[in-house]
């Protein structure tokens, strides 16, 4: 339940946005995400690295290695899906925020939460169809991957990818990921890239800044 002082920061808040009319940001360059499903082994050193610079209490995790795993004998298939926030073009959590907490950077298209303004509404963590905000009950906000804006601007890597000890995952311009333009250490190249894999929610929701090397079974059959 919210406290008496939180209550009047929601009210002046929502008083302030109500005069605002959501413009979506187009940045000078977006910048996304590549993950290898092929190659990746699975051994969460991305997530544990984004843990430890994030500070994260048990629970939350920015970034998620999932494994997918299916068949019957002899044809048995395995591999793993590693997802963080997708900085989408059209971000479903930055206009539900009440409180303008959400924002998307001018030059590369990375979004973020300043979390002096959040207000632990939780409405980006239901709007999200990708499941990247999280909560953190500790200090009653909502916060997640921002690509580690900080090494970004400093010009390095984020800590997810410096720890990928497969260089499956890496980060650069999208539209040179997406047609491979784009040359970065992740193993990739030469390979078709696909913006979707089996069980990922529809990308025409929100346009998420990330492409996948896909496993032969996560491919998406469009005809479907």
């Amino acid at each position: 339940m919210a406290q008496p002082k939180d209550k009047a920061k929601i009210k002046e808040a929502v008083k302030r946005k109500k005069r605002e009319v959501y413009v979506p940001v187009k940045p000078d360059m977006q910048i996304g995400f590549i993950h290898n499903n092929v190659d990746c082994i699975g051994c969460r050193a991305c997530e544990i690295a984004c843990k430890d610079k994030n500070g994260l209490p048990p629970g939350p995790r920015f970034r998620r290695v999932m494994y997918v795993e299916g068949g019957t004998f002899p044809d048995v298939y395995a591999y793993k899906v590693n997802m963080s926030c997708n900085h989408c073009a059209e971000p479903a959590c930055l206009p539900t925020c009440p409180t303008g907490a959400i924002w998307k950077r001018q030059k590369d298209g990375i979004v973020d939460i300043d979390s002096t303004l959040c207000i632990g509404c939780r409405r980006c963590e239901a709007a999200c169809p990708f499941g990247a905000p999280q909560y953190i009950p500790e200090q009653n906000i909502v916060s997640k991957c921002n690509m580690c804006v900080d090494e970004q601007d400093a010009g390095r890597k984020p800590y997810c990818v410096m720890a990928c000890m497969m260089r499956v995952l890496d980060v650069g311009p999208i539209d040179g990921l997406r047609d491979g333009s784009y040359e970065t250490k992740a193993r990739y190249q030469g390979q078709d890239v696909v913006t979707q894999v089996k069980n990922m929610a529809d990308p025409s929701l929100t346009n998420p800044s990330i492409v996948f090397v896909p496993h032969s079974k996560g491919v998406v059959d469009k005809k479907g």
